[in-house]
């Protein structure tokens, strides 16, 4: 197939400026001036015959030409990315970058990771830690593994793991809780989600109690300020496991709740490579 000389300076300089929206981040990623990355793009707008951007008085925003041609400069230039990580050393290693919630990223995967290295040595695996929000083309992933009910617009998504959740907290507060209208007295310990507790109480009979106390953005933290005595957090058990069975955390009611699963996603607009599927594969046996 013939191909026009590509403008790959000016094309490099228009997908990072998309990917941010904003010059001046794209610039500082290329090295280069804010001047020099608004000439080259102003000459791919020329050369297309477009506007590929809406010059704001805050920053750009895409045109919709511009919007048609991020994602499939975006996905060149990630391909083009992963090759040549793929062949440096001398041996071809295919590259996958997957996005993992921090809590299922320590508490399942990471012990297991040993494993799916052996079994396929020639796949170079690059993950990237969230809390649950993440944007698969913005940033560059394959994959992403987050928590939720599978609904998420665009992506192709797989079942991984249930995970109910129940309280956890630390022993010493543990053995002040004998009925779960006790929770009243204590710092019940909130992610953004807000219907969890809501949810728990209910389950339990406690629909009462009014869930008050700090805000976090991450299971993880959670985790520790409970384990830390600074309240009781909502958590999915399998994924602190360790820290139940050494004592850290202490699960004070038998009661679960059902609130999503962990999955699998891929964006449905790209064909799944070969180490995407020999991963989602290794991931769900």
């Amino acid at each position: 197939m013939l191909r026009p000389q590509l403008p790959l300076n000016a094309l490099r300089a228009f997908e990072a400026a998309a990917r941010h929206l904003n010059f001046t981040r794209a610039a500082l990623e290329l090295c280069v001036s804010q001047a020099a990355l608004s000439h080259q793009i102003r000459g791919l707008e020329d050369r297309l015959g477009v506007v590929l951007f809406h010059r704001l008085p805050r920053g750009v925003a895409l045109t919709e030409e511009g919007a048609r041609l991020y994602p499939v400069l975006n996905e060149a230039f990630d391909r083009i990315s992963s090759g040549l990580g793929g062949v440096a050393g001398g041996r071809y290693r295919e590259v996958l970058s997957v996005g993992v919630v921090g809590t299922f990223a320590t508490g399942w995967l990471l012990p297991r990771l040993a494993d799916f290295n052996a079994r396929h040595p020639d796949i170079e695996l690059r993950l990237q830690t969230h809390n649950n929000r993440i944007d698969l083309a913005g940033e560059g992933l394959d994959l992403a593994i987050r928590f939720g009910d599978g609904d998420w617009q665009g992506q192709v998504c797989t079942p991984v793991l249930d995970a109910p959740f129940a309280p956890v907290c630390a022993p010493a507060l543990a053995r002040e809780l004998r009925d779960v209208r006790d929770l009243v007295q204590v710092s019940l310990l909130r992610s953004y989600r807000a219907d969890e507790w809501p949810r728990w109480l209910q389950a339990a009979g406690a629909a009462a109690v009014e869930a008050r106390g700090p805000v976090f953005d991450s299971s993880l933290t959670l985790a520790a300020a409970a384990a830390g005595g600074a309240g009781v957090a909502l958590l999915p058990l399998r994924m602190f496991e360790q820290d139940l069975a050494e004592g850290r955390l202490v699960q004070p009611f038998g009661q679960t709740v059902e609130l999503g699963r962990y999955w699998l996603t891929r964006l449905r607009s790209r064909a799944e490579s070969e180490a995407a599927r020999r991963f989602r594969e290794w991931l769900v046996t």
